[in-house]
């Protein structure tokens, strides 16, 4: 398990932005440091816990681009067509065979590996046979067309994926091109999610009628899925400091970390405050997002704990914006960049100067054929429809304090996101 000390979060400065958070919570973390090794078709969405470089070139051999007929390029026709005798066939995975003597060309196809003496191909369709079964090859062409260099991809020895990086389907593909069955990945991270609370109820369960059904651990469950973690999911704890002071010194024993969202303010209801600072230690990081709020940082028995703001919205954002760059920094992987597009607003809003603030929209082509972001109706933070009825955020950073429909911003979908 990952080993925190307890003053791991420590803060008590002033109010951070997104990007001082996530720089300090990053040089914080300590990547896990138990490595597998797994198979390639397992890979994908692995964090690689090593470089890896490429043990051949790729292409490892000079070979044809197209289909045609290979020649070579210090017999190229210059003012008009010239006949050429055929020398032979070579088909993808053939051997090249001996050398193709001056004055012939060979019948090649795609992938096939160029024969010594010839360097250039003519592809097929500007090619025809006369009577006697000749290559009529016309003028023009330039010396090495329509050839693969060997290592013309990759040279052999080059690092080729570097470790931290989360592999994606491309990624194992160029490892498979490589001749790699297997990669040495970082474990995946352990976390245990939980809510809690009396008045939500698991759905499929009887609900009373002032009982809420519990939505914010699902969702939860789903990001981390998404971020490769491997997931415990305790369910929802009563509202007893003692019982979830007990479940907490439990998945502290067996997880990296412990994540939740809601009781953890200042209110006497609030339980889980309570037992973190029961069984450890418990900071609230002011961060100037919103939607979101102060959110709790911990540490149990060496087990990072966060406590992300109650209302949906607000922990959507904070999951997004803070808990998944602390989890990637825990899994060892680089930060990706979430890489905002820049489209026009169909909307006024204004905003506080000093804090980032994120507005729900949706994407839609406007009639010169741009895209402009239409923001969701109405603005809660509880509002589950506000997430599912649009396609991303606009990320109006701390300078601003409002747009004007027709300014430019940046907007963000959820795929960067999640």
């Amino acid at each position: 398990m990952a080993q925190l000390s307890d003053d791991c979060f420590a803060f008590g400065g002033p109010l951070k932005s997104v990007d001082e958070t996530v720089a300090l919570l990053t040089s914080r973390l300590q990547a896990v440091e138990e490595t597998e090794t797994v198979s390639l078709g397992s890979a994908d969405g692995r964090v690689l816990a090593e470089d890896v470089m490429a043990p051949l070139a790729l292409p490892p051999f000079t070979n044809s681009a197209v289909d045609g007929y290979a020649v070579s390029g210090a017999n190229l026709p210059q003012t008009g067509e010239r006949a050429y005798p055929l020398a032979g066939r070579l088909e993808a995975g053939m051997a090249p065979g001996s050398p193709v003597p001056e004055g012939r060309v060979v019948r090649i196809f795609t992938g096939a590996a160029m024969p010594e003496g010839t360097d250039t191909v003519f592809m097929q369709e500007d090619v025809r046979l006369d009577e006697t079964g000749r290559a009529i090859l016309p003028p023009g062409l330039k010396q090495g067309a329509n050839v693969r260099p060997a290592g013309e991809d990759i040279i052999a020895g080059k690092t080729v994926l570097r470790a931290g990086h989360c592999m994606r389907p491309q990624d194992v593909a160029l490892a498979a091109a490589m001749g790699l069955s297997e990669l040495t990945v970082r474990r995946r991270i352990r976390v245990a999610v939980f809510s809690t609370g009396n008045e939500i109820v698991a759905p499929g369960r009887q609900r009373s009628p002032t009982q809420l059904f519990d939505s914010n651990r699902f969702m939860l469950i789903a990001m981390l899925g998404r971020l490769g973690c491997h997931v415990t999911d305790l369910g929802i704890l009563r509202d007893d400091p003692d019982a979830i002071a007990e479940s907490l010194l439990t998945a502290a024993a067996a997880h990296d970390m412990i994540l939740t969202s809601g009781g953890v303010s200042t209110g006497e209801a609030d339980y889980v405050k309570k037992s973190v600072e029961q069984v450890g230690s418990l900071v609230f990081w002011r961060v100037a997002i919103k939607p979101g709020r102060p959110v709790a940082m911990g540490v149990i028995r060496g087990a990072a704990f966060i406590g992300l703001p109650g209302n949906p919205v607000a922990s959507f954002v904070t999951f997004a914006h803070i808990a998944r760059p602390a989890i990637l920094a825990l899994a060892g992987a680089q930060l990706p960049p979430q890489l905002p597009i820049s489209v026009r607003a169909a909307f006024s809003y204004r905003k506080k100067k000093g804090r980032r603030e994120y507005v729900r929209a949706s994407l839609r082509r406007a009639e010169d054929g741009s895209f402009e972001a239409v923001k969701f109706p109405r603005e809660g933070a509880g509002l589950l429809s506000s997430l599912v009825e649009t396609d991303g955020l606009v990320e109006l950073d701390e300078e601003r304090t409002g747009i004007e429909a027709g300014q430019t911003v940046s907007f963000i979908a959820y795929s960067n996101l999640i």
